[in-house]
Formats: C-alpha cells, sequence, structure tokens
C-alpha cells in the first residue's frame, strides 16, 4: 500500500467521523428543543448534559474537519 492509497483510506475515515459528530450534533439539537418545548423541569440536568455534550461535539467535529483537508489538500 502506497502513500496515496493510505491518505484516501484516511480520507473516508474522516468523512465518516465528521457524520458522526453530525449525527450526534443533530440528535443532541433536537433532544434540548424537545426537552423545552416538554417543559418538563424534571429533565433539566439532562438538558444541561446534552448541551455540554453538544459543544464537545462541535468542538471535535472542527478538528475532524481540520484534519480531514490536510489530508485532501496532500491528496491533490
Amino acid at each position: 500500500m502506497d502513500k496515496q492509497e493510505i491518505l484516501a483510506q484516511a480520507l473516508a475515515a474522516r468523512q465518516q467521523e465528521i457524520m458522526h459528530y453530525q449525527i450526534n450534533i443533530d440528535n443532541y439539537t433536537l433532544a434540548i428543543e424537545h426537552i423545552t418545548a416538554s417543559g418538563d423541569t424534571d429533565l433539566d440536568g439532562f438538558k444541561q448534559h446534552l448541551t455540554s455534550l453538544l459543544a464537545t461535539e462541535k468542538l471535535e467535529q472542527k478538528k475532524a474537519r481540520v484534519i480531514h483537508d490536510v489530508i485532501q489538500q496532500q491528496l491533490i
């Protein structure tokens, strides 16, 4: 396996990683909206937890995009 093949595999893996982050971002965002709309104060702690997870997922997705972009540059 040569460098180009390894980079191509790494790029595909980063694309999947970015998509997984996006799925979590979408799920957490919708769950927060759902909890807010429900007005169920019993879920306030869970909502705060989801808010924290959402921020983490967004940051990690940004990091994954940086690596994705530099891998892609090497393949051009």
